[in-house]
């Protein structure tokens, strides 16, 4: 078989695929024959199980051009209607300052990085989102505030569980205030449902009094755009032992009273308004505060200042990181991301404008409500809310209708009420002419408009003195140096410099699946067809999207072979959650509520049993055997003992260990002979697109990650997309919408999720057809037993499938040099950083191994610079072992090494070259510096630090 073969037929016109897979054909033929096999085929038909391999090509069709693919989405893309949308409910037009868009939102440097696990590698962005905390803190009023969450429903739904883990309350209600968005209020009946909570939802004003309650929602301001004195509610809540969550605009903070000072518990919210693009829905970066004494609770990703090695100030994620992964079913949350990319746009948004910049922008866009209102009330219409800062309902009764197709033909989105009430939010991208134009909607026939200048002279605002915000936010140096477009391009470019991402270096990380993000994929997303759609806007200006939805629906279904796909989890984490409701939703449909154990094997992700414990079900583990296989003994009697209850197995595949089972089948088979649903985790699936498909050989649901497998960049931890496949059966149970037809229960704000980044995946598979992607997974596996073969040598390999053959990621085990030497795998991943590598996957799923992915888009020369570097870091742990060195003072220990450390008194008994040139192929001007030591985590945890340090501290 001759791989990139589609490249090479004229009739495809595609070189594509040849781009894509960074390996030759002649390299491919190497590793081949390294392995001891003389063809590909002959290879995939000893790594994946002949039961479950499939010949059959997807039904995709072949690989097509660049410049065709893009003129066919660009044809798509304009079956989009770019119009004013001033439809608010949490999502509005917005300005993305050019230098912001340019280099930051398209620039690979912040778009291909990886979560920062690794500090060290990653204080760029960790600094971003350390200030992007720090705005949120200040803007709410709150101590304390995570790294962003999914969007602004699923930050109120963790919420609500915050508020059910912290409150002293024994009540199991959590109230809502009917003010708040409708979305909100769908999403967190999703998630009470299954855990008991009662969700009531009613008038804060009045409900409250006589209810006994854990926790309360209510939103600022209201979905009408009123603006409540919210602190007699807070005061009645607290009196109940429950506590307050404030869904808070941020924009609107910078004239209102935070909710952190008049006695709210917790403020959530979106940070979309500042300079991310509405873009259909997402994705966008939510945000959750609280007060300083729950920040062990809180949800998501949090960033903390620790120091490093040499006493210096150095960032890091702190507190509960990865704690589903330590914690599983008892973990506080199955996120395992945040909106990383998009809470950086947001935090330099504020870094661009300071803190006078966008109170700026709050009051033009109030002064602009204020006179629209009063000219609204000079054309003789009343206004329901008589407080707002941007947000209006107009009574507007038998003219509704007549009003809304007015503004319609000029191209105008008004907010639906009802009947007789229609709603308007303005923002910060408004101007007088829009006014105007809002104006000329409501007027009747030949009646005289207002003039905008005089009507805006006379404007009073209504924002109440009692309500308006006294306090200084954004005080930090940070948000004042930068106001030039040079000085902030320096900035980012200088945050960019201090870490490792995919336009550097190969990051070869099991599970997570680090490959090229084409340019050609990304260019869409930037698209005003794409950016500017409001996601509630009316349908027939968004058959753009629905033709891209549609068809990457089906091309996911050919991937898979499932029979339905939702696109609306926004995460991966979400995708569980959505698989494992739909599977619950089957089971009550029948009458088996009962129904609620769910086998999951311990080799699993720490999100799937934080998840099942989210959906209601209880967990038992099911064991694995001494290959990392699932222990079939131990499933099959586990599923005979709860055989009445079983609900469902959780299962990766290819495993968790990095193996093909072969008993896929078998497995499946127990589970549905017992009445159980089978989930198939897609984390791996970068393994089986075109060679095997979940929905043929046993899945009843999976979720994919659509930023591993196709091609979706990760974005610093965000954002990602995990949308569900579902066989038929279960898809009258995929995630709902009330926009949409299909009203079972949401899992997410928007409709379609983060929709704008779906023409990338779009993009990715017509760009590589059904040949491409087959030869993606061959060549990804290949890679994974080329760097396990060179490998095996020095290191002992953990798991591996019939004639020692892994699947597409391999585990190397350190645990044997450790109890030799004393070195760890913490050692061994910050030495990668002196060859200037990122770590593979540390401890997961075993402690003490590395995990390691090259994935398909790496070539050998990369693939080999890595194996080099592996072998030698062998090398100096065999100079530990032999006495030669100790290692408590070998570069090992004392990695990484920054280049002020060269500077330093050098009492190691190593050499500064052996330090910082290990390989001599560094000295060819590539070499990466890193910018700190190894940081202290147990500094970081026991001095928590989760704002923008004072700069006394950098003296």
């Amino acid at each position: 078989m001759v791989l990139h073969q589609a490249a090479q037929h004229g009739e495809l016109n595609s070189e594509f695929i040849g781009r894509h897979i960074g390996t030759s054909n002649k390299d491919i033929q190497f590793m081949l024959n390294t392995l001891g096999f003389d063809s590909m085929d002959a290879f995939i038909r000893k790594v994946i199980p002949a039961a479950i391999l499939s010949d059959k090509p997807l039904e995709l069709g072949h690989a097509r051009s660049e410049s065709d693919v893009l003129a066919q989405l660009r044809e798509i893309a304009q079956q989009n209607q770019v119009v004013k949308s001033y439809i608010g409910m949490g999502y509005y037009n917005t300005h993305t300052p050019n230098v912001i868009l340019r280099n930051l939102l398209e620039n690979p440097a912040w778009y291909t990085a990886y979560t920062p696990y690794q500090p060290e590698i990653s204080q760029g962005r960790l600094e971003a989102l350390l200030n992007f905390q720090t705005m949120i803190s200040d803007l709410t009023g709150m101590e304390i505030a995570n790294a962003s969450l999914l969007d602004e429903a699923t930050a109120a739904a963790e919420a609500m569980t915050f508020c059910q883990r912290v409150s002293k309350s024994k009540s199991n209600v959590f109230f809502v205030s009917e003010d708040c968005f409708p979305q909100t209020i769908d999403v967190i009946k999703t998630r009470a449902n299954p855990i008991g909570i009662d969700v009531v939802v009613g008038d804060h004003r009045t409900a409250l009094k006589d209810l006994d309650c854990f926790g309360v929602l209510l939103q600022y301001p209201a979905l009408n755009g009123e603006i409540h004195s919210y602190a007699a509610t807070c005061e009645i809540a607290h009196a109940k032992n429950a506590m307050v969550v404030v869904a808070a605009d941020l924009l609107a903070l910078t004239l209102l009273t935070p909710p952190g000072e008049f006695g709210a518990d917790v403020a959530i919210g979106t940070a979309q308004r500042f300079g991310v693009p509405l873009g259909f829905g997402g994705p966008h970066a939510a945000y959750f505060a609280t007060k300083d004494t729950h920040k062990r609770q809180m949800p998501g990703r949090v960033v903390g200042v620790s120091i490093d090695s040499h006493g210096n100030p150095a960032y890091r994620l702190a507190l509960q990181t990865r704690e589903q992964h330590i914690r599983r079913e008892k973990a506080t949350s199955n996120v395992c991301t945040a909106q990383v990319l998009l809470a950086n746009i947001a935090g330099m948004f504020a870094v661009y404008h300071g803190p006078e910049g966008i109170k700026a922008i709050a009051q033009r866009v109030h002064h602009l409500t204020a006179t629209l209102v009063a000219g609204l009330q000079q054309l003789g219409y009343s206004i329901v809310n008589q407080r707002y800062f941007d947000t209006i309902e107009v009574v507007t009764e038998a003219r509704t209708k007549v009003i809304h197709a007015v503004a319609r033909g000029q191209e105008i989105n008004l907010r639906v009420v009802d009947d007789a009430t229609i709603g308007i939010s303005l923002d910060e991208t408004c101007n007088a002419s829009d006014v105007e134009a809002i104006w000329a909607a409501f007027a009747s026939n030949n009646q005289e408009l207002p003039d905008f200048n005089a009507v805006a002279a006379k404007t009073v605002e209504s924002i109440p003195t009692e309500l308006q915000r006294t306090s200084a936010y954004l005080t930090h140096p940070v948000f004042h140096r930068h106001r030039s477009e040079t000085q902030l391009l320096r900035y980012l470019r200088a945050l960019a410099d201090k870490d490792l991402a995919l336009d550097r270096t190969m990051i070869p990380l099991g599970s997570c699946t680090m490959k090229l993000n084409a340019t050609a994929e990304m260019i869409p997303v930037t698209w005003p067809e794409f950016g500017s759609i409001h996601p509630f806007a009316p349908a027939e200006q968004t058959q753009g999207y629905a033709r891209l939805i549609t068809e990457l629906e089906q091309m996911l279904v050919a991937c898979t072979g499932y029979d339905a796909v939702s696109l609306q989890p926004n995460a991966g984490s979400q995708g569980e959650y959505a698989g494992l409701m739909a599977i619950r939703a089957y089971h009550h449909s029948r009458g088996d509520t009962h129904r609620n154990i769910c086998l999951i094997p311990s080799s699993a992700h720490g999100t799937n049993p934080a998840t099942a414990h989210m959906v209601g079900m209880q967990v038992v583990v099911v064991q694995c055997d001494q290959s990392g296989n699932v222990d079939l003994a131990d499933l099959t009697a586990k599923a005979e003992q709860h055989s009445a209850n079983l609900a469902a197995l959780m299962i990766t595949y290819p495993s968790t260990h990095g193996v093909f089972e072969s008993a896929i089948k078998e497995i499946c088979a127990v589970i549905h002979d017992h009445g159980g649903q089978v989930y198939i985790d897609g984390a791996n699936m970068n393994a089986m697109v075109g060679l095997c498909q979940p929905g043929k050989f046993g899945g009843d649901v999976s979720h994919l990650n659509l930023h591993k497998t196709f091609c979706i960049p990760h974005g610093g931890g965000g954002p990602g997309v995990g949308p569900i496949g579902v066989k038929s059966h279960l898809a009258p149970f995929l995630p709902g919408h009330h926009l949409l037809d299909n009203q079972t229960a949401p899992v997410c704000a928007a409709p379609w999720g983060s929709a704008s980044i779906l023409p990338i995946s779009w993009t990715y598979i017509k760009l590589m057809g059904q040949e491409g992607l087959k030869q993606a997974s061959q060549v990804a596996i290949l890679n994974a037993n080329y760097i396990a073969k060179r490998l095996s040598a020095h290191f002992p390999i953990l798991y591996a499938g019939p004639g020692g053959i892994v699947a597409h990621e391999c585990i190397v085990d350190l645990r044997p040099l450790k109890d030799e030497t004393g070195v760890t795998v913490d050692d061994v991943a910050k030495r990668l950083m002196d060859f200037g590598f990122h770590a593979p996957t540390m401890s997961f799923p075993v402690p003490g191994t590395l995990m390691i992915e090259p994935t398909e888009s790496e070539d050998r020369g990369e693939l080999d610079r890595f194996c080099d570097a592996m072998i030698a870091i062998r090398a100096e742990i065999a100079d530990v072992a032999s006495g030669k060195i100790s290692s408590e003072d070998s570069p090992l220990r004392h990695a990484p090494h920054t280049a002020m450390t060269l500077t330093a008194e050098w009492t190691h008994a190593y050499s500064r070259e052996q330090a910082v040139f290990p390989v001599a192929s560094l000295k060819n001007g590539s070499k990466y510096w890193p910018p700190v030591g190894r940081v202290d985590n147990v500094y970081g945890d026991r001095n928590v630090v989760c704002t923008c340090p004072p700069m006394s501290d950098y003296e």
